[in-house]
């Protein structure tokens, strides 16, 4: 499982410091110890400042879970860094945000923090407790209590600002002392003359009490546990006697008010009760720590020790006790573990490797294989091929020529099966600025990451996870990747159209949509060259005749006309280009018209209408077809495959949507009995920019979707 131990050391990264500032500090050695302990666990770490970019930092390390998957969890030892109530800011953060972590919520944090509060609890529960005062003010009345009393900031822990005082001059003194350094209100109470006892607390429903310890004060100084004393300032060393020497009956009883107090409390996981034993046998509870310390000279360390746990052992045990709350299990399973639902087992195969996921991803990213690259195109095509080659996916020679497509199948076959179809190329043109791989907390980013790179990492992880349960061998499942997406697929056009006849289903990899759609009409597109010449002219020149450039801007209002969404159809004119002498007009304008279709016949109607727009005159013109890439059409076939993928979709709660796009793909290439669906590459926004970047959870989402419905298609 993936830890975030959570802690404040460094009060800076803050939008603003004011209010009272925390002066509770974890000690690196302390961090660093439950670090190492959850290492031994087997568990995944980092360890953050709680700071306004924690959910930021969290959200990058435990990204969003699939339904089914753990989510990671946080080992909070955070204090807070300023304000009231600093032990719930973390706990309330992470609820806010639905991350799992380890003690209690803030609601029992308040409580705990607000001793008047606390007392007030414990009093509503019968549970014994010294009577005491509350002092608003450096004026206030002498309290009904009896000498020697214990004066207390009403908010603070780890024993800030504690005195015992014997009469009302130092009373005043004292609680002057603490309106002025704490800016709050005194608590005052009735000391318990006695002895120390401390009782601490592991687990839930009901937590076990640890051994009582004992605070041994010796011979000088007040028999309390002070701020100076915890912090080894006091120069004296207090003393942990462990089990504590009061017998049976008294630890029975120490044991029963510490567990009554965890739960009136409302405490979780672990914490620890302060009680005092008068000279007749009575327990007094002082306080409820509900962060107790994990220092190596703190009594609940020392008490978990008694009880058989060393340090590792009490740091991973906190673990399982709220991985019980959370999850309803004592431990999250084994991701090793083989389960016999073949469904839970993909998922843990895949949950269990999204680091090495998005590693590979990364990986792809730094591959250079844009169109216009064909060695790097070449190198990546190799290394795809021993990629699938490595989880035993065998050539299909008759479907390979190792320039522009190959294509691979499993043991039993891709005859009437599953065929994958993904693009290795990146189609950018050269002049386009690269983008190196980059990581946000709910988004990759990195050149080709959402057009290429992603859907074949979707396609290797899921065929992993197939192979991981021993049954990617019996199913009939191929794989195809074509390299000249960028060339509207000119060469591989004829080997993907003999691939797609041989199976029932084809899965074509391209770029989701970013709410999960998926695609079922596409529409077909026809690429042409346009070239126009005609005389060069001096600027200024007098006539009649036009420069080439402005006539051919006079078409494009006539050609952008024939547009129409009824008949779903759209011509445009791109990427002009002139060419011209020094000091002349252009002579030459040469670009690329698109025309976007939906209906052959349409299209043949708006090319004939663009020739006659452009008709005769002044210039030369000439308009070539380049490609001609067909519309994918709705089917049945590609509507019960739809079906089936959304019925697998909605059980593991994946956005999976239908949708119609402009744009072409091979899918428009698959004959009219075949099952289509296209888009099935994960999420992606801005296509073929800079800032393309692919989802993270949708990266896994549609790897596990993907494998799901394979393992379901023998």
């Amino acid at each position: 499982m993936k830890i975030a131990v959570v802690y404040n050391r460094d009060s800076r990264n803050v939008i603003n410091l004011f209010g009272m500032p925390n002066r509770e500090k974890i000690g690196l050695q302390s961090i660093k110890r439950i670090t190492d302990a959850l290492k031994e666990g087997k568990h995944r770490t980092i360890s953050l400042e709680a700071d306004k970019d924690l959910i930021t930092k969290l959200e990058e390390f435990m990204p969003r879970v699939l339904k089914g998957e753990r989510p990671g969890m946080v080992f909070n030892v955070s204090y807070g860094i300023q304000g009231q109530a600093r032990y719930t800011h973390v706990p309330s953060i992470l609820e806010m945000v639905g991350i799992p972590y380890i003690g209690s919520g803030p609601l029992a944090h308040s409580i705990a923090l607000d001793k008047v509060v606390t007392k007030m609890v414990l009093a509503q529960y019968n549970l014994p407790t010294p009577r005491f005062a509350l002092l608003e003010s450096p004026g206030f009345p002498p309290p009904d209590l009896d000498y020697p009393m214990i004066v207390k900031p009403k908010n603070e822990a780890v024993s800030l600002g504690i005195r015992v005082v014997n009469n009302e001059t130092e009373l005043r003194e004292s609680a002057g002392w603490i309106f002025d350094r704490f800016k709050e209100a005194v608590l005052v109470e009735e000391f318990v003359e006695g002895r120390e006892i401390n009782v601490g607390l592991l687990g839930n429903n009901p937590p076990e009490a640890l051994p009582p310890v004992e605070l041994d004060f010796g011979d000088t100084g007040d028999r309390v546990y002070s701020y100076e004393d915890k912090t080894g300032r006091s120069g004296r060393e207090i003393g942990l006697i462990c089990p504590a020497p009061i017998g049976k009956e008294l630890t029975a009883k120490a044991r029963d008010l510490a567990l009554r107090a965890f739960s009136a409390v409302g405490c979780y996981d672990c914490a620890r009760v302060d009680m005092r034993l008068d000279k007749d046998g009575n327990l007094y509870i002082l306080e409820i720590n509900s962060l107790p310390s994990l220092g190596w000279r703190g009594s609940f360390v020392r008490a978990a020790e008694e009880a058989g746990l060393d340090f590792p052992a009490i740091v991973n045990r906190l673990i399982e006790v709220a991985g019980a709350r959370y999850f309803g299990t004592p431990a999250p399973p084994d991701i090793t573990r083989r389960t016999k639902d073949p469904e839970s087992a993909v998922l843990q195969f895949l949950t269990g490797r999204r680091d090495l996921i998005e590693r590979a991803l990364r990986e792809w990213v730094r591959k250079s294989s844009r169109t216009s690259d064909p060695i790097g195109l070449s190198r990546a095509a190799k290394e795809m091929e021993r990629v699938l080659k490595e989880i035993a996916m065998s050539p299909v020679p008759e479907l390979t020529d190792q320039r522009s497509v190959y294509t691979f199948q499993t043991k039993a076959g891709m005859k009437d099966g599953t065929l994958l179809v993904w693009h290795m190329d990146v189609p950018l043109s050269s002049e386009m600025p690269s983008g190196g791989f980059r990581r946000e907390p709910e988004w990759l980013y990195g050149e080709g990451i959402g057009s290429s790179k992603g859907p074949l990492v979707v396609a290797e992880y899921a065929l992993r996870a197939l192979r991981s349960q021993r049954v990617l061998r019996s199913r009939r499942i191929g794989v195809l990747y074509y390299l000249d997406e960028g060339r509207d697929c000119r060469y591989s056009e004829d080997l993907i159209r003999k691939a797609m006849a041989e199976v029932k289903r084809v899965l074509v990899l391209r770029p989701g949509g970013v709410h999960g759609h998926v695609y079922q009409r596409r529409r077909g597109q026809r690429r042409y060259s346009l070239s126009v010449e005609g005389e060069s002219l001096r600027p200024g020149a007098a006539g009649r005749q036009k420069d080439v450039l402005r006539w051919v801007a006079e078409k494009l209002g006539p050609i952008s006309s024939l547009n129409s969404r009824k008949d779903r159809i759209s011509a445009s004119v791109t990427q002009l280009r002139t060419d011209s002498f020094p000091m002349l007009l252009p002579h030459r304008v040469s670009g690329t018209l698109i025309v976007n279709y939906s209906d052959k016949r349409r299209a043949d109607a708006t090319e004939a209408a663009i020739r006659h727009i452009f008709g005769k005159g002044p210039v030369r013109w000439r308009l070539d077809m380049v490609s001609d890439r067909p519309p994918m059409r709705e089917r049945a076939a590609g509507k019960r495959l739809l079906r089936e993928m959304g019925e697998l979709a909605s059980k593991w709660d994946i956005p999976l949507k239908a949708d119609s796009s402009v744009w072409p793909s091979v899918a428009g290439l698959a004959p009219a009995r075949t099952g289509v669906v296209c888009g099935l590459g994960p999420q992606t926004q801005n296509l073929q920019t800079p800032r393309e970047a692919v989802s993270r959870i949708g990266l896994l989402q549609r790897t596990l979707l993907l494998a799901l419905y394979l393992l379901e298609k023998r």
